[in-house]
């Protein structure tokens, strides 16, 4: 793999868009926009990048789940030495942040229009016309 193959497989992981990995890793300042997405699609389903990409999401997710499981480790040894020490209410924070970085908490939202008035939507009223068959509305 070529250098700048490199390059355009790092820039995709990290924008998800293969178009725009291709233009800021080659020089595109003078393609059409066309020209650009066919030679990304080129690189695409070219298997050496299609590998080395999949190995960048498989790393990338690696990393994600241990600093998660790292962060939950360490807020429950928190936690523990809070309890050990008798301040509950700094075993409950850390307990509570443990849950919400786990996604066991949703925060909800109201979304209100302007001056928390009710937000207007408006009626959409969408009918069906039955066709003929023959290029017509039936009934005509």
């Amino acid at each position: 793999m070529t250098p700048k193959q490199e390059a355009f497989c790092l820039a995709y992981i990290e924008l998800g868009n293969a178009s725009e990995a291709y233009r800021q890793v080659y020089d595109a300042n003078r393609m059409k926009p066309e020209t650009v997405n066919r030679k990304a699609k080129e690189l695409m389903d070219n298997g050496k990048i299609t590998a080395r990409i999949a190995e960048l999401r498989r790393v990338a997710a690696e990393a994600a789940t241990l600093t998660l499981e790292t962060h939950l480790k360490a807020l429950a040894e928190l936690r523990n030495e809070a309890r050990k020490l008798g301040q509950m209410s700094a075993a409950i924070n850390a307990e509570v942040s443990r849950g919400k970085a786990a996604g066991l908490y949703i925060q909800k939202q109201e979304v209100t229009g302007k001056d928390g008035q009710p937000l207007h939507i408006p009626e959409i009223i969408v009918n069906f016309v039955k066709s003929n068959g023959e290029g017509g509305i039936a009934g005509e």
